[in-house]
């Protein structure tokens, strides 16, 4: 069984919709009850279960009635985000906030719940929706980057805790993904992929159990050379590509 969390919208529902034909069930969870009916509407094996991902307790719960209703969670893909953009130089606190709580501890809290019932089942997958914009600082994701490059490096913690234990760990590096989040950025976004073009690389990933799964290829490894530029190099081209001087 299958368990994906912000599967409300963008890669999360795309990847709920592909594996209703391919996995016995498949449980959907995202704060809009609505948006997850409609999605569990005439669907083979997909059942929604609603939750907001920032409350410990409550995912806690989740976890819970999913296994006693349906059975062990074989997968589970941690779609949930948020993204905000912020001008050059703010620091916007209740951003920064949101960010750390959906993005980081929101899949801290799933794993808490649900990495327990996998040790002693001596199996399981778990996959972790990060961003190349964890890859290095970059202008304007003050709430968002860091949140990323948490979750990369806790992906890396976790890939070699959990294998003793039967526990797959992947970490999945989008770059630009055409979803309800990413709509109204006002910058160029190279390489952007449809939603459902990126659940199915996401899919092909998990199916070969890789620990980094990438798409758009050719995007992320351009991004993965500014992550072995040295620092000096590094601000150079981003004070030349990406500052708006008169900001």
């Amino acid at each position: 069984m299958a368990w994906i969390t912000g599967a409300s919208s963008g890669i999360g529902r795309e990847l709920a919709s592909l594996l209703d034909t391919r996995a016995g069930k498949v449980v959907v969870s995202a704060r809009s009850s609505e948006k997850l009916d409609k999605l569990a509407a005439g669907s083979q094996a997909i059942k929604p279960y609603p939750l907001d991902v920032t409350d410990e307790t409550a995912v806690s719960a989740c976890v819970d009635s999913i296994e006693s209703d349906l059975g062990p969670i074989d997968l589970a893909v941690f779609c949930a985000g948020t993204w905000a953009i912020m001008d050059q130089g703010e620091i916007d606190i209740d951003a920064i906030r949101s960010g750390v709580e959906v993005n980081y501890m929101g899949v801290v809290n799933a794993l808490a719940a649900l990495v327990p019932r996998m040790r002693e089942r001596g199996q399981g997958h778990v996959a972790i929706v990060a961003s190349v914009a964890g890859y290095r600082g970059l202008p304007r994701a003050t709430a968002y980057g860091p949140t990323k490059a948490a979750l990369i490096n806790l992906a890396e913690t976790l890939k070699s805790e959990l294998e003793p234990f039967g526990i797959t760990v992947s970490v999945v590096n989008p770059g630009f993904v055409d979803t309800p989040m990413t709509s109204d950025n006002p910058f160029p976004m190279p390489g952007i992929m449809p939603a459902d073009k990126a659940a199915q690389a996401l899919l092909a990933g998990l199916e070969k159990r890789r620990f980094e799964i990438i798409f758009p290829r050719g995007f992320v490894y351009a991004v993965k050379l500014l992550r072995i530029l040295p620092y000096r190099l590094f601000f150079w081209y981003v004070s030349r590509t990406m500052i708006d001087k008169k900001g």
